[in-house]
């Protein structure tokens, strides 16, 4: 073969090369998903109640700082409410519902429709059981799904599922305070705004949470079929076969929270 025709042939192998990576690049360009395009009040949304979060840090601190009564507390919550989440003062929000001869201490409208309660506690007070148990008690007599704790520092949102029992999840817990940066947090509280509550995003971030939350991968895991696998993985691992009777129980006594188990 001569000189000529070899440089050709190895002409000819590059070029069949270069095209076929391109060709590789054209298809995997088809078959990833596109990115994402952020709606524009979206985007919107976020920004704002990422420049809240910023601006409020200072007067938050402060009032924690002398210890602000729940009174002081609350006017700090409804501005974030109205110039963070997006809420008018006027027509969105509600104070002092009634409910039963107790008063929530807001409650939030979405197209005139009740959707959510919101329990404001004074800035030095932590969130705890009782206070839900309080907002609980307002959306099960009204019918509401959702319900939020907060002392301006500490959001948590509630789903509240009907029934007997009642079940509650939490969907969102975001501190305002923390050393995370201001984005993460607007990521959070973006599902708290109008704009998502009225499309109800935050549905979807609840079902997640609720179906990753440890009582329902406790569920999961003492399933027959899950048991089984563990039963012929320890066989595997030891070459000893315990029944999946033994497994459960001891999963249940001594590897899993009490708690977890009702």
């Amino acid at each position: 073969m001569s000189d000529q025709t070899s440089e050709a042939l190895a002409a000819s192998e590059t070029s069949a090369s270069v095209i076929g990576h391109a060709s590789d690049a054209r298809e995997a360009r088809k078959s990833s998903p596109a990115p994402r395009t952020m709606p524009k009040w979206e985007s919107e949304a976020r920004n704002r109640i990422r420049t809240a979060i910023r601006r409020y840090g200072k007067p938050l601190s402060d009032l924690i700082a002398r210890d602000a009564n729940e009174g002081d507390t609350r006017l700090l919550v409804t501005d974030f409410l109205c110039e963070g989440l997006g809420y008018d003062k006027y027509e969105d929000l509600t104070t002092e519902y009634q409910v039963k001869g107790e008063f929530a201490d807001y409650g939030i409208r979405v197209d005139k429709q009740l959707a959510a309660f919101i329990e404001v506690k004074r800035c030095t007070q932590k969130l705890g059981v009782k206070h839900l148990r309080q907002v609980q008690m307002y959306a099960v007599n009204e019918g509401v799904e959702w319900m939020v704790l907060t002392n301006g520092q500490v959001w948590q949102v509630y789903h509240l599922t009907g029934g007997l029992p009642v079940v509650v999840d939490l969907a969102l817990d975001v501190d305002l305070l923390d050393e995370g940066g201001s984005a993460g947090k607007a990521d959070a509280l973006f599902y708290l705004s109008k704009e998502a509550f009225k499309r109800r995003l935050i549905d979807d971030l609840w079902k997640a949470r609720a179906a990753t939350a440890p009582k329902s991968l406790v569920r999961v895991l003492l399933t027959p079929v899950i048991l089984d696998a563990v039963r012929k993985e320890l066989r595997r691992q030891t070459g000893h076969n315990a029944d999946e009777k033994e497994i459960e129980r001891i999963l249940q006594a001594e590897v899993l929270r009490s708690d977890l188990l009702v």
